[in-house]
């Protein structure tokens, strides 16, 4: 991270308000609401839009850095969850054959 003028924000910072308004709506809390029993986290999406239009108008370091902190966050949070199913290479063997008939 220098303060090269050429640096962009990982999104456009149209995506990052999209995403607060979108986290902040009534269908999207009541929805996250009932999925995981508490209400979503909206700030940091806040916090991205001003840091990102920050950059954009200010081309703030400050605000550079946490943007690229706040994204790396976000990636490391998607790779932490692992696959529920195991994911099979070829079909079984037995692919072919009639299932059991259990009455």
């Amino acid at each position: 991270m220098s303060e090269d003028n050429s640096w962009q924000p990982p999104r456009p910072c149209e995506a990052y308000r999209a995403e607060w308004k979108l986290c902040c709506s009534a269908r999207h809390r009541l929805h996250y609401y009932y999925v995981h029993g508490e209400r979503p986290a909206c700030e940091q999406w806040r916090r991205d839009l001003v840091n990102c239009r920050d950059w954009e108008e200010r081309r703030s370091a400050e605000a550079q850095r946490s943007l690229c902190e706040s994204e790396r966050a976000r990636v490391q949070a998607t790779r932490k969850h692992t696959l529920v199913w195991v994911l099979r290479q070829s079909p079984p063997a037995d692919w072919h054959l009639p299932l059991a008939q259990d009455n």
